[in-house]
């Protein structure tokens, strides 16, 4: 596996080496010890899946504290923009995002630690998303920023009109109005 720095240290692409011949390819999607090895240790618990048609956006989502979570994330279907932004008040880099594209045929991953907000857009007719989190989903924990945020100026690759959002998505406050976010200074690995 190679892993591709971002402009964020601590958010990182994850390439994996496929094998491909005649009759398919084969890669290993995740092996918890070179995971640690290169990126850093983190133990996953829930696996997730979710199916959307073009413009459907999902985010920007985040797990509040105690219930933190960090995220691998791939498409096994399709292709994604994905983004991961800095929600860590007192980071050198608050309120910056990375966006890369996912899909089936680059076979990438996006790793979005504890600490940033994380969300999607679909840009092919359909795609099946998975990611792994290291901590259970908690309701109670959930949290959320505006994906049209004009002070984050996310470029997300389609049309506005063509957007598709949840009602709970239309309405979640701007970074600078957030009242429960993250503290830079603390481990939440601990």
């Amino acid at each position: 596996m190679e892993i591709i720095k971002t402009d964020i240290p601590e958010v990182v692409i994850v390439e994996p080496r496929v094998f491909g011949d005649n009759r398919g390819y084969f890669f290993e999607s995740f092996s918890e010890r070179d995971f640690a090895a290169n990126v850093r240790e983190v133990r996953f618990v829930q696996d997730n899946e979710s199916k959307s048609c073009y413009g459907v956006l999902r985010g920007l989502h985040f797990q509040k504290p105690p219930h933190a979570q960090s995220k691998l994330v791939r498409v096994v279907k399709g292709r994604v923009l994905d983004v991961a932004v800095d929600i860590r008040r007192g980071s050198p880099t608050f309120g910056r995002y990375v966006a890369v594209e996912l899909s089936e045929e680059n076979h990438r991953q996006f790793f979005i630690p504890r600490g940033f907000a994380h969300g999607f857009v679909v840009l092919s007719e359909e795609a099946i998303f998975q990611y792994k989190c290291d901590d259970f989903y908690a309701p109670q924990c959930e949290g959320a920023i505006a994906w049209d945020d004009p002070d984050l100026g996310i470029e997300w690759g389609i049309p506005l009109e063509d957007v598709i959002l949840s009602e709970k998505d239309k309405v979640h406050p701007r970074l600078k109005d957030a009242t429960e976010l993250f503290d830079y200074s603390t481990d939440y690995y601990i």
